[in-house]
């Protein structure tokens, strides 16, 4: 069984060089249809399947991405530096865990994470 994420988009090219980045995933290359995979550079793990959807998003997503970091300032600002949108105005802090929610150029939200100091979970 292979897992993959499925994500509305509205531009395909626009969100494979964003999510790319963000995740270090390799686009396969476009094709005329409304999908694009996204694969990790190293070929194991969870595909990303990219959608091309007629709507804009209007609510908050059901589900979401996680992406935990070491250093929660950087990886931030790496991710804005690609384009995303920061939503929280200082990290959220529960449980010893802190993050930011983002906006993905679509407004999709994810996280970004920083787990607490004794965990050695990725």
């Amino acid at each position: 069984m292979v897992l993959a994420v499925v994500l509305d988009c509205a531009d395909l090219a626009r969100s494979a060089t964003f999510w790319s980045g963000a995740l270090g995933y390799v686009a396969e290359p476009p094709s005329p249809g409304r999908y694009r995979r996204l694969l990790p550079a190293n070929g194991d793990g969870v595909e990303l399947l990219l959608q091309r959807v007629p709507e804009a998003k209007r609510d908050k997503n059901r589900m979401h991405l996680d992406l935990r970091v070491p250093d929660l300032e950087a990886e931030l600002a790496r991710l804005l530096s690609l384009g995303a949108r920061c939503l929280t105005e200082r990290p959220v802090e529960e449980d010893g865990w802190a993050w930011h929610v983002l906006a993905d150029p679509d407004g999709n939200e994810f996280c970004v994470l920083r787990p607490p100091a004794a965990s050695t979970g990725a």
